[in-house]
């Protein structure tokens, strides 16, 4: 198993950037991860749910993971930024194949959300993370998300997973704060604690935490990695600055089932072309306005550059 990383600050979930047609844009993709690179993201996330994993084929799937890797190396930033690679499935022999596959092509770890739609209990929750980390080759951050599972790893559950030398981090985004909390007081050391959800990154680096894994940072990686530099080095009031100048953003982002949201910023901005893949859909023109609105508020309409503070 590769040498666990170092997981803290601000961690790009990836969009995965489409031609109109709904091919994958293999340029624009590198484009974008040596933007994240130039802004000094913490981490990557290529084909986690913002980047549309279900509706990608496993040869695309893998393509995305390479292009990141491939580009973190290229900058010889392997080992400093970690790629952690979407390999979640709700069917467990197919989390470990994704996981071997993303191991094979040079991942750092792998993001396995719990499985969805079948709502294991805790017990076989714990099964499942048990059966990726022994045999999927890779560190795994377990990505806890009622709102798209239908199910919550519960903190007690999470503890025991903590103790499995493979099982690294957990992405939280269940907004429970005192589920939250309590992870944070009973992980054990060097177990990172991450948010799933832009807007709690603050108070849940104010509680110890350690970062995010952040759908904001497609559009502003800068200012998503000073928020979490701040936190971390206890200067609490830079952080809340950047955090409330882009409250709004990372409300957005959410207007609708993302990515579509995110995408049609991104769009907005020149970085991308706003395309998804079916069920997923480009915003109505009611919720295109209000990404607008904010991009435009915050000078990001038709521009990539950002201002962090």
């Amino acid at each position: 198993m590769p040498t666990t990383p170092t997981l803290h600050g601000a961690i790009t979930a990836l969009v995965t950037p489409m031609h109109a047609d709904g091919s994958l844009d293999e340029e624009t993709l590198v484009a974008l991860v040596e933007r994240q690179l130039d802004a000094g993201i913490n981490g990557l996330v290529p084909v986690g749910t913002t980047g549309e994993s279900p509706t990608l084929s496993a040869e695309e799937d893998q393509r995305v993971i390479a292009l990141t890797v491939e580009t973190v190396r290229r900058r010889g930033l392997a080992g400093t930024v970690p790629v952690i690679a979407g390999t979640g499935s709700n069917v467990t022999e197919h989390a470990i194949a994704y996981t071997r596959a993303a191991a094979a092509l040079g991942a750092d770890a792998a993001l396995v959300v719990s499985p969805y739609y079948n709502k294991p209990d805790q017990r076989m929750l714990e099964a499942h993370y048990r059966a990726v980390a022994d045999e999927g080759g890779l560190p795994v951050v377990v990505y806890n998300v009622p709102g798209r599972t239908g199910g919550n790893v519960a903190a007690a559950t999470l503890m025991r997973l903590a103790e499995h030398p493979g099982i690294v981090a957990v992405k939280e985004a269940s907004a429970n704060m005192e589920q939250i909390m309590t992870i944070v007081r009973e992980r054990p050391d060097g177990f990172a604690v991450l948010s799933g959800d832009d807007s709690w990154t603050l108070p849940i680096m104010g509680v110890g935490g350690d970062g995010v894994i952040s759908v904001a940072s497609n559009e502003v990686p800068s200012a998503m990695v000073e928020l979490c530099a701040a936190a971390a080095r206890g200067d609490m009031e830079t952080a809340r600055d950047i955090h409330y100048r882009y409250l709004d953003l990372m409300r957005v982002n959410f207007i609708t089932t993302s990515p579509s949201p995110v995408k049609a910023a991104m769009a907005e901005m020149g970085l991308i072309t706003d395309a998804l893949r079916m069920p997923m859909m480009p915003l109505d023109e009611a919720n295109r306005a209000q990404v607008r609105a904010v991009l435009a508020d915050l000078g990001l309409l038709g521009t990539a550059t950002e201002a962090v503070a």
